[in-house]
């Protein structure tokens, strides 16, 4: 009996350990959905006008309002949308009625629609501040010189086309930008992989606790 109480006790520990990880993994699930809920409420309150003092941590996905004018020189984001396949994002400076020059995420155009004719001119604009993070390990360098971008590097297009280093994801557009499918901002895209993980760490449990089961039938055999 004795030989059995350290995998008794290495099966208990073991699976005590993996159940607290998957409790755990059930909090953040909690915490990540408040998250959630809270952004959705933030994106579609009523919009103001452009701030005039910009703070990213605080007015991620802020409503806005914006107008004015539509500047020629549209940036083009190798992007895949859900059920149309790749495009672009079009990116086009917009310049307030205050004088103010931004970046205007316009939204989706298909592949071989990149070199189209679109809109430029007086418009107003419903839409989202926010800064995006489309970069990781294996994103390549933007090619400026085709107009080929791979991520929304604010600071490198505002350089380029010579704006503030402030990005506004257009809702709606009036007059409508013809052939410009918008992209507005969701949760969507804000990773929650909580209930995954917590599952995960479950599973492992109730194989530890089995394979213990097994370890021990087998001690009591031999004995």
């Amino acid at each position: 009996m004795k030989r059995l109480i350290a995998p008794m006790l290495i099966g208990l520990v073991g699976a005590a350990i993996l159940v607290a990880l998957g409790t755990w993994q059930l909090q953040r699930l909690s915490w990540k959905s408040d998250i959630l809920d809270e952004i959705d409420r933030v994106i579609v309150a009523e919009a103001q006008p452009l701030p005039q003092m910009i703070y990213p941590s605080e007015q991620r996905y802020l409503p806005v309002t914006m107008q004015g004018t539509v500047e020629d020189g549209a940036l083009f984001v190798l992007v895949s949308v859900k059920r149309r396949g790749p495009g672009w994002r079009v990116i086009s400076p917009f310049t307030t009625q205050d004088g103010r020059r931004v970046l205007l995420d316009r939204g989706f155009v298909p592949t071989d629609k990149k070199d189209a004719e679109r809109f430029t001119g007086t418009a107003q604009i419903l839409g989202n501040m926010h800064w995006p993070d489309d970069r990781n390990s294996s994103t390549p360098e933007n090619d400026v010189a085709k107009n080929t971008w791979f991520a929304r590097d604010i600071a490198q297009m505002a350089e380029v086309l010579d704006t503030e280093p402030l990005l506004i994801i257009t809702r709606n557009m009036s007059p409508a930008d013809e052939g410009v499918m918008p992209l507005p901002v969701d949760s969507s895209g804000v990773a929650n992989d909580h209930l995954q993980y917590a599952i995960t760490w479950f599973s492992l449990a109730g194989i530890w606790i089995l394979m213990t089961g097994v370890w021990i039938r087998r001690l009591m055999h031999k004995g």
